[in-house]
């Protein structure tokens, strides 16, 4: 029997994920089996077990490979392209549902709130790395501000299905810029 190689383990596992995220994000966490997955991946049973020995398993997965293209600056013409990113993956892909349902699975599992955390604390690093010179002694306290007020516009984005994210994108620099 001829080896797979790893590009192509890598590659249907993506497959696995790409499935669940899609379907975790129509129909949520609670409404998703395995079955579901099964079908959504186009793989049998054993291909999505090779992988993912629970449903679990698969939201931690989902969880790792989510990550926002944080903006290169912090002015205002940077951060209101971003919440647009944000606002248009919403729109496109249900990102907003899929944050919102993490957080909330996140809330009763130890393992995935580990991920979420790990990840929140890598974002307000990346956060604080971008705040101007001029304002660099309150740079861990205009991340912890900047990631709040971007994860309420994500969640009511969930929530509302659209937003303009002008006010948001005005916040988030009169917290940046003092």
């Amino acid at each position: 029997m001829p080896k797979v190689s790893q590009e192509h383990l890598d590659a249907r596992r993506r497959q696995i994920v790409d499935a669940a995220r899609a379907r975790f994000a129509s129909h949520g966490f609670a409404r998703t089996s395995m079955a579901d997955i099964v079908t959504e991946s186009g793989l049998s049973n054993g291909a999505i077990y090779r992988y993912f020995t629970s449903k679990d398993d698969i939201v931690v997965a989902v969880c790792e490979q989510g990550g926002q293209a944080l903006p290169k600056s912090l002015t205002a013409e940077a951060v209101t392209g971003f919440l647009e990113y944000v606002r248009t993956r919403a729109r496109e892909t249900g990102h907003a549902r899929l944050v919102a349902q993490i957080y909330a699975e996140a809330a009763v599992s130890p393992k995935l709130a580990a991920v979420v955390g790990q990840q929140l604390e890598a974002l307000r690093s990346a956060v604080a790395e971008l705040v101007p010179d001029h304002r660099r002694e309150h740079a861990e306290t205009i991340a912890e501000g900047f990631v709040a007020v971007c994860l309420s516009y994500s969640q009511q984005l969930a929530v509302r299905g659209d937003l303009d994210p002008a006010p948001f994108a005005e916040a988030l620099t009169s917290i940046v810029n003092g």
